[in-house]
């Protein structure tokens, strides 16, 4: 990566790791309205594959999810007040921090179901194909969702239509407690692309130069019309599976082992050993995505939560709602239902 690239990169990564530790802060005050599940350590994933796309090219995400919005440009404001379950937030505070969606910048959805995203992805694809458009998708999930039926399925429909998407799994090496060696008995994920004949990918997903060349490769994939790509990115979460997780299915040996592996000071230690850039710089950078974050953050506490009003709305499509309403109504056309 060249210099300029690698700073955008160290700087998105500071964003989502101090937005993540604002948001545990926030947890621990209980104001958060919903579960956190927190993205430090994977952080190189998210902004390495989201600095090729653009705000035309979608993404589905996960229960995990803050840093693919925050990588796809997504307002730190907004993102504090869904937690809050503030009204300004991205879904009006109702989807919290398990389901933010951000249609302006084509976050297509995170999901609290394990997996969930993957054929969302898929359909989002079949539709640019259907479009003729050079733009393309990225499904992001974990390790566990690599074993639910919608992985297979999706991997097998986007492989038969070479659709543009590109299936990121962020193996962080847990499903909840489960060790991916209990829950699976191949080595590499990406070798599963194999049984769908599409082209598979083994990524050190704490890398961010890494991330950032696969993806170009991926992308390039994609938009030569040669199919899907299945990138399998080896990573890890610091933290516990959501916030008070007691963590006790991990040794702490192995959590530090592999804080040492951590993206940011990775990213840190290229810039300042190959582009010569010096301790202050990166720390001035650090200091500007920590205030951006704590002011962000002190904005949405002073936004106003929902209305009662509104509990009901944004429940159903307007159309459909109007069409199921009518069809419960008692019936006044000699006792048949409308």
């Amino acid at each position: 990566m060249e210099k300029n690239a690698l700073l955008n990169a160290y700087r998105m990564m500071n964003r989502i790791r101090e937005f993540e530790n604002e948001a545990i802060e926030l947890a621990k005050a209980n104001e958060t309205r919903a579960a956190v599940h927190t993205y430090q350590g994977e952080e190189a994933i998210a902004t390495g594959v989201c600095a090729h796309m653009t705000r035309e090219d979608f993404i589905t995400s996960t229960h995990r999810g803050h840093g693919h919005c925050i990588a796809k440009g997504a307002d730190l404001t907004r993102m504090f007040a869904e937690l809050l379950g503030k009204g300004e937030g991205y879904c009006k505070g109702k989807g919290g921090s398990m389901h933010i969606a951000d249609l302006t910048t084509g976050n297509l959805g995170a999901n609290g179901i394990v997996g969930g995203g993957i054929p969302i992805a898929v359909g989002a694809a079949l539709s640019m194909q259907l479009d003729h458009s050079d733009n393309f998708t990225v499904s992001f999930f974990g390790d566990g969702a690599a074993n639910e039926g919608s992985f297979h399925e999706a991997l097998n429909m986007a492989s038969i239509w070479d659709l543009p998407v590109i299936f990121v799994c962020e193996n962080n090496q847990y499903g909840i407690s489960t060790h991916v060696s209990k829950s699976m008995h191949v080595k590499d994920i990406a070798e599963r692309a194999v049984a769908y004949n599409i082209k598979g990918m083994v990524v050190d997903g704490n890398n961010v130069a890494a991330v950032d060349a696969a993806m170009e490769e991926a992308v390039a994939h994609v938009k030569a019309g040669k199919g899907p790509v299945l990138m399998e990115m080896k990573t890890y979460r610091m933290a516990g599976h959501y916030f008070g997780d007691n963590q006790n299915y991990r040794t702490r040996d192995e959590v530090n082992s592999w804080k040492d592996k951590d993206p940011i000071l990775q990213c840190a230690k290229l810039l300042m050993e190959q582009w010569e850039v010096s301790e202050e710089e990166l720390n001035e950078i650090r200091k500007e995505e920590h205030k951006a974050v704590l002011d962000a953050s002190k904005a949405a506490r002073q936004m106003s939560d929902p209305d009662i009003e509104d509990l009901t709305e944004d429940l159903y499509d307007p159309i459909f709602a109007d069409i199921t309403w009518k069809a419960f109504q008692k019936p006044d056309n000699g006792g048949k239902r409308l």
